[in-house]
């Protein structure tokens, strides 16, 4: 019979790793502890321990084009940047459209994965899993960690002295569905991440005052970009990345600054951001907000008293009802042994983010744990290509480069530039988590051969090969060819942009424009040109 493979949870991750599982020949089954599939996407009016927790009003950071699976575009009519409802709707639609449900256990908590007795030659894992209270014991030949990092709220309460004689409500954003809590009331948001400007937002509809207080600043990006298209599909280009990474350094950085400011110039609304790494925020709202007083950015907190705040390098003390902690999560593997995945100071030792550096055999993957700056999906269905492939021994690349300043760079081996990933995000798991996003795509797609190759395609498919280039990345391109190659993707690239404007082009007068973007192919051309002409 074929290699059994474990997946731990149903989400995102889960859901694609037990598609490619099927598509590799594997035979998984997915353990799923709630009583259905979507992870994060599911929302439920109560909170429940271990599962993550959305407020209603959560929206996609990333559209539609730029978060598909690779071989199962979204709907047409589906809105571009989807509510979460839309979301968990794709979600059952993938699960239905490859077969997924057979094979996911629902309601099935995995208790503990530890090293079979024969691991050291065969790689095997002793599973446990708990259902209705009865425990099961299982071998399997792999294992695929899809358990997310939003299930377990960080609370470093220690940092915020005063905090146990301050009077009011606080909680972690976790707690957050509803903004009636806020009503009339004085609210201070801590910490800048998207859920604190999110809830920032909400409350100052409804709250008497709002406060962000932000040790570290943020660019503020909008979904609703250059032109009024997606920010993702003008700012994940291959071009873009290409300049991002191959510019002089203080270049590259000039023209980040450039892009972000354009919208607002973040100092003048007291956002920039302490180091210079691009990590945006998404929301649509704020700068308008901060210019029509209803939400205030302040410093880190010094202290909290009896009902106000003091923030570091503000000497008046600010009145306070209602603290709101927007300080993340941790990443947790509760099943597994310390030893497995060893998370210290917040860093787990992962190659490629994937793979537990210092295990005999690679049998064991965890998948979706990276925050990159785009979509997740299509990271955690590249995750699981190459990973199953890996499983099979086909796919390259899986001993870790074994260096010795390994432990100075943060326990996590990154791609070629694991280094230059340090530097740019300091070095806390939080921060190595993310990265740019189509280098990451690429380097997997090379290791399993799905990576298209725009030099290759300029001979044979010119039109096709400038989309590719010029336009988003989206993620069809690493189904052209290569393990899995589909035959729609084609299609799905060169009929993308109709997608995207189909749902929201709903009124068009009378003797108007075509609808494609034409205009940023035209401008794609000239520059290709310089730089052919300056050598770039």
């Amino acid at each position: 019979s074929g290699m059994r493979v474990a997946v731990v949870g149903a989400g995102v991750s889960g859901l694609t790793a037990t598609k490619c599982c099927l598509d590799e020949g594997l035979e998984p089954t997915c353990f799923e502890q709630s009583q259905d599939i979507g992870g994060l996407w599911r929302y439920t009016e109560h909170i429940e321990a271990g599962r993550p927790s959305l407020y209603p009003s959560v929206i996609s950071n990333t559209s539609k084009e730029m978060s598909a699976f690779s071989d199962f575009p979204f709907p047409e009519d589906f809105p571009v940047f989807l509510p979460n409802a839309l979301l968990l709707d794709y979600l059952r639609r993938y699960a239905g459209r490859f077969g997924l449900g057979e094979h996911i256990k629902l309601g099935t908590t995995v208790v503990s994965i530890r090293k079979h007795a024969d691991f050291a030659s065969t790689g095997r894992w002793n599973v446990v899993t708990e259902a209705g209270g009865k425990q099961t014991s299982h071998v399997f030949d792999a294992v695929m960690v899809c358990s997310g990092n939003f299930s377990e709220p960080s609370l470093p309460l220690h940092c915020f002295p005063g905090i146990e004689r301050f009077r009011g409500q606080h909680f972690h954003s976790r707690q957050y569905k509803h903004p009636d809590v806020f009503q009339g009331k004085r609210v201070l948001v801590v910490g800048m991440g998207n859920s604190g400007v999110d809830i920032a937002v909400e409350a100052s509809r409804v709250a008497a005052k709002v406060t962000i207080s932000t040790t570290r600043g943020a660019w503020l990006l909008s979904r609703v970009f250059e032109h009024g298209y997606p920010w993702d599909m003008v700012l994940n280009t291959r071009l873009m990345s290409l300049i991002k990474t191959n510019l002089p350094k203080p270049l590259s950085q000039w023209w980040i600054d450039h892009k972000v400011n354009q919208w607002f110039n973040h100092e003048n609304y007291g956002l920039q951001p302490e180091k210079r790494y691009f990590l945006p925020v998404l929301n649509d709202d704020l700068p308008s907000y901060i210019l029509t007083g209803r939400v205030t950015i302040k410093p880190g907190v010094k202290e909290f008293r009896e009902s106000s705040v003091v923030f570091h390098a503000c000497p008046e003390e600010e009145p306070v009802d209602i603290v709101v902690f927007c300080t993340g999560y941790i990443t947790s593997f509760p099943f597994l042994e310390e030893s497995v995945v060893r998370v210290e100071d917040k860093q787990a030792s992962l190659y490629k983010y994937v793979f537990p550096t210092h295990l005999q055999k690679p049998t064991l993957a965890v998948l979706g744990l990276i925050k990159p700056f785009g979509g997740i999906m299509p990271v955690a269905e590249m995750q699981a290509r190459w990973v199953t492939r890996v499983f099979k021994g086909r796919g390259a690349n899986v001993s870790p480069p074994v260096s010795q300043n390994a432990a100075h760079t943060g326990h996590i081996l990154a791609s070629n530039q694991g280094d230059l990933t340090a530097k740019k995000f300091g070095l806390t798991f939080d921060e190595v988590l993310k990265t740019e996003w189509l280098v990451y795509l690429d380097t997997l797609a090379s290791f399993i051969g799905a990576k298209p190759s725009v030099l290759g395609l300029l001979c044979t498919d010119p039109w096709l090969a400038l989309s590719i280039f010029f336009g988003p990345c989206s993620p069809y391109q690493y189904r052209l060819g290569g393990p899995g190659r589909w035959e729609g993707a084609r299609q799905a690239i060169l009929t993308q942009w109709d997608r995207v404007l189909k749902p929201t082009r709903t009124r068009v007068p009378a003797g108007s424009s075509s609808s494609f973007p034409s205009l940023l192919t035209l401008v794609g051309i000239l520059l290709l040109l310089a730089a052919v002409i300056f050598g770039f």
